[in-house]
């Protein structure tokens, strides 16, 4: 659980003051106290009131009348959190304390809500004898189903794709409905029933090349849907509080201490370009914390400074709220979510702010498990005008066994700078079981870029450059293809950046989604899934079919990201443009870098019923990955955004390409240096196969996308080896 040595005593009275207004922390300790309160109301001294050398008195408890009952109870249906003033008047009319009313209204919340979960457990139990007796169905007519045409038994493989991913999704529901059944149970207070498994009908290889659903090699299945952390985690109880808020301002002097202390706790590295953290000086420089590191753990920490274009308020906005962070960070977290806003602050900031979330983080390949975290994050004004947001784990209040990550005291330091710039000063601290990493990232994760304090960096510069360039109203009107019209940047910057969301959302190894295997040779697999779309104005209709895969090509990242984004070598590799000249009609830039813009590219195909197609591009590109993402777009629909018109209404499957450094390299293999080392390419389409939502899909179907990218990869290592050599 919690580890006591975390805070010497309570918390100080000044450091309190400084963090959480008294009428907070007395908010936090009347509610402590509430949650304590048995069933039954009492009379007596509070803890407070009683003198600590005196025995305290015995409790005398009262019995409600039944009057008193069923006034309270009218009053409930109506109004079931009585303020004060309610409370008062009700304690008058019916010859009670206020506190006694108070103790009544809060227990009877409790009993309604353990009524509800009750409820909702029968419901589960139900849903899951319904589902093992589908199960049961599926496996009796699997075992006797004959082949029309011989008599004999039939080959899985005959079976279509669509079925054999129903059994899947109900080997994952099945799970979540018994670790539902487990949550309810605890509140209910009645032991967890243990429904026996039905044995999984042993999976062959389909044929069309459809492999082995379920887990990828060495990752492990229940990384896919079976442990969801996400979803699988409430928001703290009133006991839990007082302690997380503790941990969080310990938390951020620990921060604090990182981002200013060198030797011997930060040793300079090999090739003295980095910084490498000292783990046997970080147990003696911090003693308290979150516990000792679980066995099997790693140790991953790093610490970057940069200057970004954005001034100090403006990046605490955007790392406080949860939608605005996990956007501009779309490359690094899939999924974030706040689940309690325990202080919003004071003085009308974020000074003092504490949340509870809980987040995804990513590589852009499905060769590399996503992280989950449960964590707490505080902001905090310093007395230099230093503003901090630091975020620490909360696992060890929660115990579980699919934790796979901790993250220690991590986060950043803004500091002021002048004409609208901030210094960020950022530490990255983890302790994580990295075994399911596939052999061709291991380097890139254990050299920091995949997900150390250089890429959360690297990513906040170059989206800060995004940020000034949308707001930006002085554009040179000269250049052939610039939009200068303000409306039509903004609606198609963020078109381009819904566009990346969904492309770096869809890629990666997420408990979210499950991707299953084709036919391949290791490394380089190609995953497939597929998704119904319906009702979703920013998506089009239908059964969409996702496939991706990752491999090392002998090429520079810049090389290879210079090559993808280059209009005029498109057709070397874009199967779907059918050799047609690709021409550039629009851009907006995005930075000082030149790979850093938004493009909109029309293809003048061969075919006349294709010469009307219009791609919407965005390449992006800093020191730790770059991207080409870009998805077909309506005529119709682009003139309407380009003049500003609601972007949110235009259909896009974004496909594209994620290029990261392969990390053998000194410095890691940073992007842009002459002579680095290879790349790390994961190729993602994304393709309608099927307008109608309820159609089945075809292994015809799975087969052609396969054929597709394998084709495309092809292309791609043909072409740039032929420039490398």
């Amino acid at each position: 659980m919690f580890q006591p040595n975390m805070m010497d005593g309570q918390l100080h009275p000044l450091d309190m003051t400084q963090n959480t207004s008294e009428s907070e922390i007395a908010r936090l300790r009347e509610d402590d106290f509430d949650s304590k309160s048995g069933s039954e109301n009492h009379e007596g001294a509070s803890g407070d009131d009683q003198d600590p050398n005196q025995r305290p008195k015995k409790k005398r408890y009262h019995r409600h009348t039944q009057h008193q009952i069923q006034e309270m109870e009218a009053f409930f249906k109506e109004c079931p959190h009585p303020d004060d003033k309610q409370r008062k008047e009700l304690s008058r009319e019916l010859g009670l304390e206020p506190l006694q009313v108070k103790f009544w209204f809060q227990n009877k919340r409790t009993q309604m809500k353990t009524q509800h979960e009750r409820h909702e457990n029968t419901q589960l139990r139900s849903e899951n004898e319904k589902l093992r007796t589908e199960n049961l169905r599926y496996r009796e007519a699997l075992s006797n189903a004959s082949c029309p045409n011989c008599g004999g038994p039939t080959a899985i493989g005959e079976m279509s794709f669509d079925e054999h991913h129903l059994r899947l999704e109900n080997a994952r529901l099945r799970e979540e409905i018994d670790r539902i059944s487990a949550i309810a149970a605890k509140y209910v207070g009645k032991p967890v029933v243990n429904y026996p498994l039905i044995p999984q009908v042993p999976t062959r290889p389909l044929d069309l090349g459809v492999g082995n659903f379920g887990a990828q090699p060495g990752l492990g299945g229940e990384l896919f849907g079976a442990s969801d952390l996400l979803r699988s985690i409430n928001g703290p109880t009133e006991a839990d509080k007082p302690m997380i808020i503790e941990l969080a301002v310990a938390a951020m002097e620990e921060l604090f201490r990182m981002a200013q202390m060198g030797e011997p706790l930060w040793l300079p590295s090999l090739d003295g370009t980095t910084t490498e953290l000292s783990e046997d000086e970080y147990i003696r420089s911090f003693p308290r914390g979150i516990g000792p590191k679980p066995p099997g753990f790693k140790c991953e920490a790093s610490r970057e400074t940069a200057v970004v274009i954005m001034n100090h308020i403006s990046l605490v906005e955007i790392l406080m709220d949860v939608n605005q962070w996990s956007t501009v960070f779309s490359g690094i977290v899939s999924r974030a979510m706040t689940l309690e806003v325990l202080s919003t602050g004071v003085a009308g900031n974020y000074n003092g702010a504490f949340q509870v979330m809980t987040a995804e983080f990513q590589v852009p390949s499905p060769l590399v498990p996503t992280r989950e975290s449960y964590f707490v994050r505080y902001c905090k004004q310093h007395a230099d005008g230093t503003w901090a947001v630091v975020d620490v784990s909360l696992d060890n209040l929660r115990p579980s066994p699919v934790v796979r990550c901790r993250r220690r005291p991590s986060g950043c330091l803004i500091q002021e700078m002048p004409n609208g710039y901030s210094k960020v000063t950022w530490v990255e601290h983890v302790e994580v079981d990295d075994r399911g990493v596939h052999n061709i990232y291991k380097q890139l994760v254990n050299s920091g870029l995949a997900f150390g304090a250089k890429r959360w960096v690297a990513t906040l510069d170059r989206q800060c450059e995004r940020l000034a360039s949308a707001m930006a109203t002085n554009i040179p009107t000269g250049e052939v293809g610039v939009i200068t019209s303000q409306e039509g940047r903004k609606s198609m910057l963020k078109l381009a950046e819904r566009m990346v969301i969904s492309f770096c959302a869809g890629v990666s190894a997420s408990t979210a989604h499950t991707w299953t295997t084709l036919s391949g040779s290791g490394a380089d697999d190609v995953r497939v899934m597929t998704r119904k779309s319906v009702d979703d104005p920013g998506r089009p209709p239908g059964i969409v079919l996702s496939a991706a895969t990752s491999f090392w090509l002998p090429v520079p990242p810049k090389r290879v990201f210079d090559f993808l984004r280059d209009e005029n070598s498109r057709s070397e590799w874009d199967i779907l443009s059918n050799g047609g000249v690709v021409q550039e009609m629009a851009h907006i830039a995005n930075g000082q870098d030149t790979g850093n813009c938004v493009s909109l590219l029309r293809v003048n195909s061969a075919n006349s019923s294709q010469s009307n197609m219009l791609i919407l591009q965005e390449s992006c590109t800093d020191s730790t990955a770059s991207f080409v993402i870009y998805a077909p777009v309506d005529v119709v629909a682009m003139n309407m955004v380009l003049n500003g018109g609601d972007p949110d209404y235009v259909a896009l499957l974004p496909s594209g390409f994620a290029i990261l450094p392969d990390g053998t390299t000194a410095h890691g293999g940073v992007i842009g240096e002459v002579g680095s080392g290879g790349s790390l390419l994961t190729v993602a389409f994304q393709i309608l196969v099927d307008s109608v939502p309820t159609a089945k899909l075809s292994l015809g179907s799975v087969a052609t996308v396969n054929n597709l990218i394998a084709c495309t990869v092809d292309r791609i290592k043909a072409a740039v080896s032929c420039e490398n050599a």
